[in-house]
This record gives C-alpha cells, sequence and structure tokens, in this order.
C-alpha cells in the first residue's frame, strides 16, 4: 500500500475495486495536454462567430442597422432576433420543477398561474440584461467578426431596470416581461401558520436573522465553446459542445429547431468545470447550429472569459428572512421565515428556491414550520442551480441563527446543537417540509469534525493570537443535509469485447469528477477484471441514448443502479455460456476474479473468452448468441440524503480587516465511498467554492444602470490556493437505505456548509467588539467597519 502524501488516503494499485483509491485513469491524458475540450476541436471550412451583446439592462430594440458590418471584410452573416423568428426558431424550453418531496410544492397561494418566461437565443423586441445576445455576426476569422460586430448599430429605447433582488420584488419596480402581472413569478407558501404561530406564542427565546446570500458565477477553467454544423441532404443537425450532458441538450435543441430529435447528434469531449450552470442550455449552441444550416458550413463560436462574466448563467442571490423560536431548555420549537430567489430574465429553474425550502430544518428537530417562498425576474442573467443549489443558503441561514440563539439563551453553541440534532434511532425521519430522510447518524459526524478541527484545545490558540496583539482568533461549527438526485432516468449499456475490453456508455458526463476511473471500479468489482480493461463511453449522442446528465451529485447514485444492472445480465449470461462450454449445470457455476469456474474443480474460463464464443458458436441458444451485453435502465425517485459537519477556525487582523482561514476540518457521509481519493478531492474543490463566496466573490451589479461591474478577474475574487491551509477532511460511511449500495453522493457537500461556518467563525472571533453578524463576502473593507461600527 502507497500512501499518498499529506494526506490519510492510501493507493492500492493491486486492487481497484470499490473502496479502493486506484490513481485517476483520466489524469495522464489530461496532465499530458492529451484533453479534447471544445475549442480544440475544428473543421477544415468552418467559420467563426462573435457576439454583439446588449449594453443595456432593459431597452426596447428600435432597430439594427447590420449594412456597415455585412460589408465588412470577410463576413459571411449578421443575423438577428427578427431573423431567428422569421427561420421559425423557436424559445429554448425551459421548464423549471415547481414540486419536489412528498408535501411540498411550489404553487402561487392566490391561484394564479406560475409565469415561466420565453428565452430566444436572440431577442426581437428587448434586451432584458447587459451582456445579453442581441445579434450574431459570422465571418472567415473571429478577428474579422470581432472588427464586423463593432459596425453593427443597434438604436435603443432604454427603459427603466432593477437589478437587486429586494427592489425587483417591489410592486412599483419596472416589469422585466410585461405579459407577466408582476416580477414576481412564484408566490408560495409552505407549512403550517398557526402551528408555527402558536410555538412562537409559547417559546422562550425568539431569535431571528435577515441576509442577502450574494449572486455568483462559477468562472469555469474552460470557458463555453461550441461548433454547430448542418447536413442539408440529410436534414442532419450536429452540435458539439461540452456541457452537463448530452441527452437532454439534444432534446431541446431539436425543440428549438423545430425537428424531431432523431435529426440532431450532440457530441460533448472533456468538459472543463461545471458546478451546475452548464447544464442549462444557452443560447449561443443553438444560434452555431441556426448559422450552420443558413451558411452550408460549420460555425464556430468560442466564450472569452469577459463574455462569459456578462452571459453565463449565474447562481445563488437569496434574500432570506428567518426566525427561529426555542423553549426554556433551548428545544427549536418551530421556523418561519421568508425566501426570495432572484432568477433573472428568464426562468430557467426555481431548483434553488425549491431545494432550500426543502432543507431549512436541516438535520434538527422543528415540529412547525411556516415559509414564504418567492421566485422574481430581474435584468441579471438568469440563475440556475450552482453547486448544492439552495442548500448552502439554508444552512447557512439556520447555522447562523443557531449561533444566535447560543448568544441569546446562554447555552454553549455545541450543546445547543447537540440537544436539536435528530436522532440515528429516529430515521427514517420526514422533516417539517414533507422530505424523508432515510438514514444518518448525524451526532456522530458533528462529534468526529469537533474532535478532527481540535475544538476542545482552541481556547489556548486563541490566547495565543491575543498576545500577539492585534489578531483575532474565532472558530465554527456547521452541520448540513443534502438532497441529491434529479432528472430521475439514468441507462447503462456495458458490452464485453472478445478482444478483452469491457465498454461502459452511460448518460452522465464528467466534467473533472473522475468518472473515467470510480465508474470503472464497478465493474473492477463486480466482473473482476482489472481497471485497464474497461473503457467509460460517454458525451455522443451517436452512442448514448438515455441519460440525465451530471447534477445535483446524482451521478454515482444512480451509475451505481444502473452499472450494477447491467452487470447482473451479463453474469447471468456468461454463466450459462460458460455452462456451455464447460458442460456443466448452471447452477455449478461461479465468477471468480473474471473466471467462470465448476464449483470444486479446476476447470474455468474467462469472461472475455466467453465473449468470443458468444460471437461465433452457432450451437448457443438463440438468447445467448452475439455480443455478451448487458443494460441497466432506471427511474429512480427516491433522493438521497448526504450530510455532515465542518468546523472551521478563522484570524483576523483587527487593523486591516484581513481574513485568514487557519484551520479547516469536515466530516462528509457519503454512504459508501467508491474512490475516497476522488470524494476527498471533490470535498477540497466543494470547500474553496464555499469559502470563496464567503470571503471573497459577489457578482455586482450598479442599481441605477444595471452595469456589471465585477466583469473580470481584477474585479471578481476568486480563491486561490495559498489562501488556505491544508485541510483535514474525513469520510463517514453511514449506508443509505434507499440505496441498494448504500451511495447518498459525494460532489456537493464540500460547499454546502461553508457558508455558515466560515461566517460563524468570524464573528466568533470578533464578539468581544460586540459584531453580532457579518454579510458576505466578509471583505477586509467589511470587516473592518463591523468592527468600528459595534465599537461606535
Amino acid at each position: 500500500m502507497e500512501r499518498l502524501p499529506g494526506s490519510g488516503i492510501f493507493l492500492d494499485r493491486n486492487n481497484a475495486g470499490i473502496g479502493k483509491s486506484p490513481l485517476r485513469s483520466e489524469d495522464e491524458r489530461l496532465l499530458r495536454g492529451k484533453g479534447s475540450f471544445s475549442d480544440d476541436l475544428s473543421f477544415p471550412s468552418q467559420a467563426y462567430a462573435v457576439m454583439v451583446r446588449s449594453h443595456f439592462a432593459h431597452a426596447r430594440i428600435m432597430s439594427i442597422d447590420k449594412a456597415a458590418a455585412l460589408a465588412a471584410p470577410g463576413v459571411l452573416a449578421v443575423l438577428t432576433g427578427a431573423d431567428l423568428l422569421e427561420d421559425g426558431l423557436r424559445s429554448i424550453a425551459h421548464h423549471p420543477p415547481t414540486g419536489g418531496g412528498v408535501d411540498i410544492k411550489l404553487v402561487n397561494h392566490n391561484g394564479s398561474s406560475i409565469y415561466v418566461s420565453p428565452h430566444f437565443a436572440l431577442p426581437a423586441d428587448k434586451t432584458r440584461f447587459v451582456g445579453e445576445p442581441i445579434v450574431m455576426v459570422v465571418a472567415q476569422s473571429v478577428q474579422h467578426a470581432k472588427d464586423a460586430a463593432e459596425l453593427v448599430h443597434v438604436d435603443y429605447q432604454s427603459l427603466p431596470a432593477v437589478t437587486g433582488t429586494i427592489a425587483a420584488a417591489e410592486a412599483d419596480a419596472p416589469k422585466v416581461w410585461e405579459d407577466a402581472s408582476a416580477n414576481v413569478c412564484v408566490d408560495a407558501v409552505v407549512g403550517d401558520k398557526a402551528q408555527a404561530d402558536a410555538a412562537f406564542a409559547r417559546a422562550k427565546y425568539v431569535v431571528s436573522f435577515k441576509s442577502w446570500i450574494q449572486r455568483v458565477t462559477a468562472v469555469h477553467l474552460e470557458p463555453r465553446a461550441a461548433i454547430g454544423s448542418y447536413d442539408p441532404e440529410s436534414g442532419f443537425y450536429t452540435l458539439y459542445a461540452g456541457g452537463g450532458g448530452v441527452v437532454r441538450p439534444r432534446q431541446e435543441l431539436a425543440n428549438i429547431l423545430g425537428v424531431p430529435p432523431e435529426q440532431v447528434r450532440v457530441v460533448s469531449g472533456d468538459v472543463g468545470g461545471n458546478f451546475g450552470p452548464r447544464s442549462a442550455f444557452p443560447p449561443e449552441f443553438a444560434l452555431v447550429v441556426w448559422a450552420a444550416r443558413r451558411l452550408g458550413r460549420p460555425v464556430k463560436w468560442t466564450c472569452e472569459r469577459g463574455d462569459a462574466f456578462l452571459g453565463d448563467f449565474q447562481g445563488r442571490d437569496l434574500a432570506a428572512e428567518a426566525e427561529l423560536a426555542l423553549d426554556e431548555n433551548g428545544r427549536f420549537l418551530a421556523m418561519r421565515g421568508s425566501n426570495l430567489s432572484n432568477v433573472g430574465a428568464h426562468t430557467i429553474s426555481f431548483i434553488p428556491l425549491l431545494k432550500g425550502l426543502q432543507s431549512m430544518s436541516s438535520v434538527y428537530q422543528v415540529s412547525a414550520v411556516d415559509f414564504r417562498a418567492r421566485a422574481v425576474h430581474s435584468n441579471t442573467p438568469a440563475t440556475f442551480p450552482y453547486r448544492s443549489a439552495g442548500r448552502p443558503e439554508a444552512m447557512y441561514v439556520m447555522e447562523r441563527l443557531i449561533d444566535l440563539a447560543a448568544c441569546e439563551s446562554g447555552i454553549d453553541r455545541v450543546e445547543l446543537r447537540r440537544r436539536n440534532l435528530i436522532p440515528e434511532s429516529a430515521m427514517p425521519f420526514k422533516n417539517p417540509f414533507g422530505i424523508k430522510y432515510d438514514s444518518g447518524a448525524y451526532e456522530q459526524s458533528m462529534d468526529a469534525a469537533l474532535l478532527l478541527g481540535d475544538w476542545d484545545g482552541f481556547p489556548a490558540r486563541r490566547a495565543e493570537a491575543l498576545q500577539r496583539g492585534h489578531f483575532r482568533r474565532g472558530i465554527g461549527v456547521a452541520n448540513y443535509i443534502e438532497i441529491t438526485g434529479g432528472f430521475p432516468r439514468e441507462r447503462a449499456e456495458i458490452t464485453v469485447l472478445p478482444e478483452g475490453r469491457i465498454d461502459i456508455v452511460i448518460g452522465t458526463l464528467s466534467s473533472g469528477q473522475g468518472h473515467e476511473t470510480s465508474f470503472c471500479q464497478l465493474v473492477t468489482e463486480w466482473l473482476g477484471v482489472p481497471l485497464d480493461k474497461v473503457r467509460l463511453i460517454t458525451g455522443d449522442t451517436k452512442r448514448v441514448s438515455a441519460g440525465g446528465g451530471t447534477h445535483s451529485a446524482r451521478s454515482m447514485r444512480l451509475a451505481g443502479i444502473v452499472i450494477a444492472n447491467a452487470v447482473k445480465v451479463i453474469v447471468d449470461k456468461s454463466s450459462r455460456l460458460a455452462a456451455h462450454a464447460l458442460e456443466a449445470a448452471v447452477g455449478d457455476i461461479e465468477l471468480s476474479e473474471g473466471r467462470f469456474v465448476v464449483k470444486g474443480t479446476d476447470r474455468s474460463i474467462g469472461l472475455f473468452e466467453l465473449a468470443g464464443i458468444a460471437a461465433v458458436d452457432p450451437n448457443l441458444p438463440e438468447d445467448l448468441r452475439g455480443a455478451l451485453e448487458g443494460v441497466g435502465d432506471e427511474t429512480v425517485l427516491v433522493p438521497g440524503f448526504p450530510y455532515g459537519c465542518h468546523v472551521c477556525e478563522v484570524e483576523i487582523d483587527i487593523e486591516t480587516g484581513v481574513v485568514e482561514i487557519v484551520r479547516y476540518a469536515a466530516v462528509d457521509d457519503v454512504g459508501r465511498a467508491i474512490n475516497p481519493m476522488i470524494l476527498h478531492g471533490q470535498t477540497h474543490g466543494g470547500i474553496a467554492q464555499g469559502v470563496g463566496q464567503a470571503l471573497w466573490e459577489q457578482c455586482v451589479y450598479d442599481p441605477d444602470s444595471g452595469q456589471l461591474l465585477s466583469g473580470s478577474l481584477v474585479d471578481y475574487v476568486l480563491p486561490r490556493a495559498d489562501n488556505f491551509p491544508f485541510f483535514d477532511t474525513e469520510i463517514s460511511e453511514v449506508p443509505s437505505t434507499t440505496h441498494p449500495f448504500g451511495i447518498r453522493g459525494g460532489g456537493e457537500g464540500g460547499t454546502t456548509p461553508a457558508l455558515g461556518v466560515v461566517i460563524n467563525a468570524i464573528v466568533d472571533a470578533l464578539a468581544e467588539f460586540g459584531v453580532k453578524h457579518i454579510e458576505m463576502p466578509a471583505t477586509p473593507d467589511r470587516v473592518w467597519r463591523a468592527i468600528h461600527s459595534a465599537q461606535g
């Protein structure tokens, strides 16, 4: 066994099955520059597209003069929203889910319909946010297209705009969509108001919290890119673009074009980061295919970083108000409050609002709830599920409420959490929003995290910092729960090839999670073949016929089920083939290390040999002839519930307000760990993403003009490696009782508690100054001002 430096992870090069940490199969290819990302692909005859983007947050498009651009060197086409409508292209058909769980549904309380806006790839009437594509210029080269784009003249009639979440919900706010009754498109109430009010009336302690969880953007390592092509003879369209999957984009593109899905192919190579927003269908993907049809040649578009800040789908942006009622012993009686989600200019998803609402009570026992849930349009890019979609916001609210309650009641903040955690004996547990948690040892994970973070040793470290004059240390703790799943159908097709390889075709798509390794580990475990004999095939609808793509930490949970079902079919067929080849009864055949053995003898035959027999032996029963393959196709409606606890320690320079993360410990329960090393990596990345929002990241829009003020990496501050200590992470494995192999999911837990635990630690460090709360991002200026404001 070989220990991975700086960790408790051991690499087992001789056993690559479930629970082992072989090195990632894809890393050698990627590290040697042999990856194939969207922009790496080119065709000899391709043209190049550049988007003319709106400079206005809200304006009517009066006219577009494209004559000068059309006359410019190298220009092939200048296309507008009017051209798009004339060619019969439809709106992008977003279908934001409004229901989930058992009792929770987003239904307008006044009985009105939920408003879902249209979303044309190029608008013909109005622009609704700064950076919205208005015109597409296609030319022989990128530079020609850029030069011509500057010659396009758009005559705008400026209209009042609104970007702020709370401001957009005001009755007199400028309307983003004229045919909507208001900007608020969802206004639902959930829970039992009478029961909650009664609990608050008898409460000993009531604490309230109000905050805005700011808007952020994903800043993918690989900006988006796409090539569209069209074959006029067959009427067949092809889109080459990386995203969250290929099956759903194929259906969405077919709908926009008004053709059957069978006439569309979507191909994706490697994907350099997703985190959720890349799973939505963006306008540019439809535009390059449309342009290819018009021009009769492939058209390529590559997003530059500035365009990404303006036009990528974004995340978070929730205005939250909440109250928590407690009895004299610190038991939680009820919660009530309001969540207002800013969905931006287009109604793409209500998932952050919905899933955040479902989990507001977190891992704690709360008897009654009363919440108002609203979604509002604004003159900003659309928001979409962003790593953990809605749950970081919910955990942040609950964990801040608990720390405030600890101050109010005088009960130790760890003890207060302990008294209210759902006990393992209460599982399965239905939370007050109607969501049933299947299993979990929440107190056990909190105890492990406190031990890993050396909670008991903190007073000594705090005293040492105090001796250094202008430094203060603080420590925070936050529990969390996740809800994984979504787009429930998944499919795996596994084929054993006589030449000694096993192919897995599956509908999920990796964007850095290591599927080429972890998915193949399942087959290695169950069929007993070496890891390097298993190949994963994804990213092409020519091979992939079904699957929900990658999001919501669903990949391993669903892949485990469909791969196992496909393997079972192969084992059953192989046992019958082995019985035929070895002249034995099927009941006497067993699988051992990739060979089918006659029990009690030394007679055996290998899996790949059986595949060869199936391909050529005419004496086999008809159902055993041909390819040795199996299919698993499942619709999984039951979600998983990963959970855990994080402990964060900060040191603050009170003279400058600079916050340093000095220790960070995390315990995350994934149910069953297929590849621990990959899961630790997921946790590390998730922590960095969550801490990034807590301390630095924010999409800032000018409230008057709607202009993006944080439109570059100079203005939008990202976390860097030197901002962090080495993380102390552990994996907990309490099996999920609703999954055949106990898998919950492990891609989002690092982010989910990070917002709350970092702010809790900062407030703890500044408690002596009377600071009760710091809004995110907790920049040095904001921290310094909080100290001096509290001191008067």
